[in-house]
C-alpha cells in the first residue's frame, strides 16, 4: 500500500485485540488515534477531530453512529467467519466445536455484522478457553484480515479497482443465553463441562452454585485419573480437593478443577467481582483436603506451576512454567514462584528457561485480591498492596541473582507491568512477532512501579531511554522492543510454534562453547553493579515511592483498581490514546 492513512481505533475498552492493532497498523506507518466508545456523541466529536480516512472498530458493543459510518469507512472486525453474525459467535462456535473458525472484517452499516464483507481469515480451532483463543488465533486471524482491508482501502482511494470477497448469507447468533450453558453436574460428561466453561470464560461466566451458594464459574481443568484415586468417592457435583486457588469438582465420568469464581454476595458494599476459588470461598476451602501437584509431572496433571528438564548431562536445560490466570500474580502466587524457583536452581543445568503461562508471561501483582483485601476484617488493599509488591520483588530479586547459569524469559504471551520487568530480570528476553508488552505502571493511577526497574531499564536503554519509555503509557509491539534494545530477541513466528522453538534455543545455547565465559561475565558485572549501587537501594527507593502510592494522601492508585476490578465504564478517553483532542491537534505551523 502506497501512502499512511488516518485512522481512528473505535473500541469500547483498548483491550488486547485493540492493542495489537494499534502496534500494527502505527508498525506500517499509519497515523492512528484511539477513542473509546463512551456515547454517540462523543464519537462523533472525535471523527469531526481527528478528520479519519478510515474507522476500525476491532471491539464494540454498541452499533455505530449512523452520521459516522455514512460520512466515514467504518470497518468492524468481527470474530466469526463470513456469514457467523451476532455478539456470541466465538461462545456458540466453543459449544459446537467446528474444525475450523475466522475472523471476518465487514463495512459498517445500519445492522449488526451485516455490510459488505471486505476481508476474512481463518484459522484451525483449539480446546482451549474462549479469552486463549480470542488472544491467540482471532487476534492473528483479526490482524491478518484487518491488514487486508486497510490495503484494498488504500487500492480503492488510490483509484485502482479493490478486490472485495462477496458475503454469504448469514445466520444471527444471539447472545448465549445462560440455560445453554448450565451444567447438569449428573450427566454431563467432564469433556461437556470444560466446553460450557471454556465458552463463557471472561464474561458471563456459567451461573452455578458452590457450597450452596449462588456465583459464576470460570476457568476449567480437566482433573486427571491419578489425582481422583487419591481421594475418596464422591457423587457428580461435589467438590472434594483444593489446589493453587482452585476446587475440585466431580462431573459424572471425572472432574475437573475450578479456578475462579464470581459469588453472587457482594464484599462489603462492593459488586461481587472475580477471585480464585479458594480465596471466594476461603471458609468451605479451608475444610477440602489440599493435592499440591509436582513441579515435574504427567502433562495431563494440572496446576498453575510446571517444571520439566532436557539435553544431555552436563548441557541440561529446565525449563519453568506458570500459567496464572489472565497473567496476575497473588502475593501467594508469587511466594509459590519464588519457592520453586529456588528448589530449580538447585538442578544441575546450565540453562533456565522461564516460559510464563500460553497467554500472558505475567502482568504484576493480583489487583483483583488486592481488591478483595480491602473488604476483609482486619486487612486493606493497601496492606495486600505492600505485601503483593514486595512478594513479586523477592521473585525478581531471586532472578537477578541467579548467576551461577544463563537465565531466558521466553515469552510466549504478553507482559504488562511488574510482569514486564520480572521478564528483564532475566539474562536474556526472547518473544514472538504477535507479543505486545505495556512496560510501565502509569495507567494504574500514577503508580510508580517496583521490581528493581530502576536497575533492570537503564542497562537496557540507558537513562534517558529509561525515562523516556516509563513517561510513556502505549503498548509496544515484540518487534519494536526488540529493535529498541528492551528485549534481545523476536523471533518471526507464530504463537503455537514459539515454545518448541524457545527449548530448542536454549538446548542450544547450553551446549555452546562459550558458556563458561559468558557466566563468568555475567558474575563480574553483576558483582560490579552490586559495588556502584547495591540492589537494596534500588528496592528501598521503588518502595518508599510505592509506599506514598498505597498509603498516601492521594487515592489515584485505589480508584483506577477499583474501575479495574469492577469493570465500571470509561467516563472518557486518556489522552494518551485520543491524540486528537490534545491542545492543537492538526494546526499547521506557519512557515518561518
Amino acid at each position: 500500500m502506497n501512502g499512511s492513512l488516518r485512522i481512528l481505533l473505535l473500541c469500547h475498552s483498548f483491550n488486547s485485540l485493540s492493542q495489537r492493532l494499534f502496534v500494527e497498523l502505527k508498525a506500517l506507518g499509519h497515523q492512528v488515534a484511539v477513542e473509546l466508545d463512551i456515547a454517540d456523541r462523543v464519537t462523533e466529536e472525535a471523527v469531526a477531530l481527528f478528520q479519519p480516512q478510515l474507522v476500525i472498530a476491532p471491539f464494540l458493543k454498541r452499533r455505530i453512529p449512523e452520521p459516522v459510518w455514512r460520512s466515514t469507512v467504518c470497518l468492524v472486525v468481527h470474530p466469526g467467519p463470513p456469514g457467523d453474525r451476532g455478539p456470541a459467535a466465538l461462545d456458540w462456535a466453543l459449544l459446537d466445536a467446528p474444525a475450523h473458525w475466522g475472523v471476518t472484517v465487514l463495512q459498517a452499516t445500519g445492522d449488526f455484522d451485516a455490510g459488505p464483507v471486505r476481508a476474512h481469515a481463518a484459522f484451525a480451532m483449539r480446546g482451549a478457553a474462549k479469552g486463549s483463543l480470542y488472544r491467540s488465533e482471532v487476534a492473528e486471524a483479526a490482524v491478518t484480515a484487518t491488514l487486508q482491508a486497510v490495503a484494498r482501502h488504500g487500492v480503492a482511494a488510490a483509484g485502482a479497482e479493490a478486490t472485495i470477497p462477496a458475503a454469504p448469507a448469514g445466520h444471527w447468533r444471539p447472545a448465549m443465553p445462560q440455560s445453554a450453558r448450565r451444567i447438569d453436574w449428573q450427566a454431563d460428561t467432564t469433556a461437556r463441562v470444560l466446553a460450557k466453561l471454556r465458552s463463557a470464560d471472561g464474561q458471563p461466566g456459567v451461573a452455578d452454585e458452590l457450597f450452596g451458594q449462588p456465583c459464576h464459574l470460570f476457568d476449567g481443568h480437566a482433573a486427571s485419573a491419578a489425582v481422583l484415586h487419591t481421594l475418596p468417592s464422591a457423587r457428580p457435583g461435589d467438590v472434594i480437593a483444593r489446589r493453587d486457588g482452585a476446587l475440585l469438582r466431580r462431573t459424572g465420568d471425572g472432574a475437573v478443577w475450578i479456578g475462579q469464581v464470581r459469588a453472587a454476595q457482594a464484599c462489603g458494599d462492593s459488586a461481587p467481582f472475580k477471585l480464585p476459588a479458594t480465596l471466594a470461598f476461603a471458609a468451605q476451602a479451608a475444610l477440602l483436603p489440599e493435592r499440591p501437584a509436582l513441579l515435574e509431572r504427567a502433562d495431563d496433571e494440572w496446576a498453575e506451576l510446571r517444571y520439566r528438564e532436557l539435553g544431555p548431562p552436563g548441557a541440561r536445560v529446565g525449563c519453568l512454567s506458570f500459567d496464572f490466570y489472565n497473567g496476575a500474580m497473588s502475593t501467594a502466587q508469587c511466594e509459590r514462584l519464588c519457592a520453586a524457583l529456588r528448589q530449580v536452581k538447585q538442578r544441575d543445568t546450565r540453562v533456565l528457561l522461564l516460559l510464563g503461562g500460553r497467554d500472558f508471561f505475567s502482568n504484576g501483582i493480583h489487583l483483583n485480591c488486592i481488591e478483595a483485601a480491602a473488604h476483609r476484617q482486619g486487612d486493606s488493599a493497601a496492606d495486600e498492596s505492600w505485601r503483593n509488591i514486595n512478594a513479586m520483588n523477592d521473585l525478581a530479586l531471586e532472578l537477578i541473582t541467579t548467576t551461577d547459569r544463563l537465565t531466558v524469559a521466553a515469552l510466549r504471551g504478553n507482559a504488562g507491568a511488574g510482569g514486564a520487568f520480572l521478564a528483564l530480570a532475566a539474562d536474556e528476553v526472547w518473544a514472538h512477532r504477535g507479543v505486545v508488552l505495556n512496560p510501565h505502571y502509569k495507567n494504574m493511577g500514577n503508580l510508580y512501579g517496583s521490581e528493581y526497574w530502576t536497575y533492570l531499564l537503564p542497562r537496557r536503554l540507558g537513562a534517558e531511554g529509561a525515562r523516556a519509555l516509563m513517561q510513556q503509557r502505549l503498548p509496544l509491539s515484540a518487534p519494536a522492543a526488540a529493535q529498541m534494545g528492551l528485549i534481545d530477541r523476536c523471533v518471526n513466528t507464530s504463537a503455537a510454534a514459539f515454545g518448541d522453538g524457545a527449548v530448542a534455543d536454549a538446548l542450544a545455547l547450553a551446549l555452546s562453547h562459550n558458556l563458561p565465559q559468558r557466566l563468568a561475565h555475567k558474575q563480574a558485572a553483576r558483582a560490579a553493579d552490586e559495588a556502584r549501587r547495591p540492589l537494596a537501594e534500588h528496592r528501598k527507593d521503588e518502595l518508599s515511592r510505592m509506599h506514598r502510592n498505597f498509603y498516601g494522601f492521594d487515592p489515584s492508585y485505589h480508584v483506577a483498581r477499583y474501575h479495574f476490578v469492577h469493570k465500571l465504564p470509561h467516563a472518557w478517553t486518556p489522552r494518551h490514546l485520543a491524540v486528537h483532542r490534545e491542545p492543537g491537534f492538526g494546526v499547521v505551523e506557519p512557515a518561518s
